[in-house]
């Protein structure tokens, strides 16, 4: 009997632990530094796992003086910054196979970020950053960070190799 060849794909990933709201905060503004139009970052996380929170510190980064909330109804918000962050809650097109034309955001001159993205697994483009929250205490989080295509796995060697000055 022959033995099957398996294929296992080595993807790097990085972990970050954050102490509360505002660390999430600074991380994400810290990253928006990093970022480029058409760049795609998929979120998974529980309900209150720092999602919306981790979105304001990108858009605080980007200069974005509106406030910035969940999209939960909306399911996308558009905001005007150094760039425009597209912010996409698409936890209410659970099972939904209709097409809301997700690759405008995906391909444009904009940031996209997008709650629950594990929702439209099938409309996502294949390289992005993929950022998954588990909650590790009362305010305490970890965030893994799964770059897929060669643009994320350079944004986030560039990004956690850099002096952080600590």
């Amino acid at each position: 009997m022959e033995e099957e060849n398996k294929v296992v794909t080595a993807m790097k990933q990085y972990d970050v632990q954050v102490r509360d709201e505002t660390e999430t905060q600074a991380l994400a503004e810290r990253l928006s530094h990093h970022l480029q139009a058409g760049d795609v970052l998929a979120m998974e996380g529980d309900i209150g796992a720092g999602k919306t929170s981790f979105t304001k510190g990108l858009a605080r980064g980007l200069g974005i003086k509106r406030n910035v909330n969940s999209p939960t109804f909306t399911i996308i918000k558009e905001y005007a910054g150094k760039l425009p962050l597209y912010h996409m809650d698409v936890y209410r097109l659970e099972g939904s196979d209709e097409d809301l034309g997700f690759d405008e955001y995906f391909y444009g001159d904009g940031i996209t970020v997008i709650e629950w993205a594990g929702y439209i697994e099938d409309q996502l483009p294949r390289d992005r950053l993929t950022i998954v929250f588990t909650v590790t205490g009362p305010s305490s989080r970890q965030l893994r960070f799964i770059p897929s295509g060669t643009r994320y796995e350079q944004l986030c060697e560039e990004f956690f190799n850099e002096d952080l000055g600590d």
